[in-house]
């Protein structure tokens, strides 16, 4: 098998690709480049016209936004589901959201300006990129009111499984201070909400590693936010997310 369809085989590992027409992604196969990012990684700053579209298979990029003082909180996770880059594609001049790789991995990078131009050629494409987006939409908004009205503990379960969607295993690199600044929250608090899911079981916590040795017990201690954000996903863009 040559290089170039090694390439196209390893990108339908992410699900938004996957979902595109087969013609369509014929034609992107050779300008697919794969890619290594590194944890901490900025891919682009709110406010710059990113050069490249990524489309994550095995990495996790958390949408931030940052305050004046410093101050930041996640609005959206993109992994294998979906592509880094939504609201420029979309047509906006700049990007709404800094992107920051917070799970190091593989992905797939192309040129944004060639994808604008593939949303314009083809409908399938279109039809694909604007249910990924009303997809982000939702989370955004998800994430907003549970940021509002459902605890640490609540918001702290829902984190963990957006990020086990998106990753192979059961297992996550994350310290309570990454996840606090994601959340836009205390350590402290973090700290004690990990400390109540270890006491129960649901999760083992060690030197910034975690590991999820109950995942039903962990959707249980969610809030609702979670099940709907996920119901969500799979009306809009119907190929496979983690069960």
């Amino acid at each position: 098998m040559g290089t170039t369809h090694q390439y196209a085989f390893g990108a339908l590992q992410n699900l938004m690709l996957a979902a595109l027409p087969s013609d369509d992604i014929a034609q992107w196969q050779s300008r697919l480049e794969p890619v290594e990012l590194a944890r901490n990684q900025m891919l682009y700053s709110a406010g710059c016209a990113p050069e490249y579209v990524y489309f994550p298979t095995t990495a996790i990029v958390s949408l931030m936004r940052i305050t004046c003082e410093g101050a930041s909180a996640e609005v959206a996770v993109v992994g294998n589901d979906g592509v880094v880059g939504i609201s420029y594609l979309l047509g906006a001049d700049s990007a709404a959201t800094d992107a920051m790789v917070q799970s190091a991995g593989r992905a797939f990078r192309i040129s944004a300006r060639f994808v604008k131009g593939e949303i314009a050629r083809s409908c399938g494409v279109m039809k694909v990129v604007l249910h990924y987006a009303q997809n982000v939409m939702a989370q955004m908004a998800q994430t907003a009111i549970c940021n509002r009205y459902h605890s640490i503990d609540q918001q702290f379960c829902r984190h963990l499984l957006l990020r086990l969607d998106r990753l192979p295993g059961d297992e996550l690199n994350m310290t309570h201070e990454l996840a606090a600044n994601l959340l836009g929250v205390r350590r402290e608090g973090i700290t004690v909400s990990a400390h109540k899911l270890q006491e129960k079981g649901l999760i083992r916590y060690s030197r910034g590693h975690i590991e999820v040795l109950d995942r039903e017990g962990l959707e249980e201690k969610a809030c609702e936010c979670y099940a709907i954000a996920k119901k969500e996903y799979r009306r809009l863009l119907p190929v496979r997310l983690a069960a």
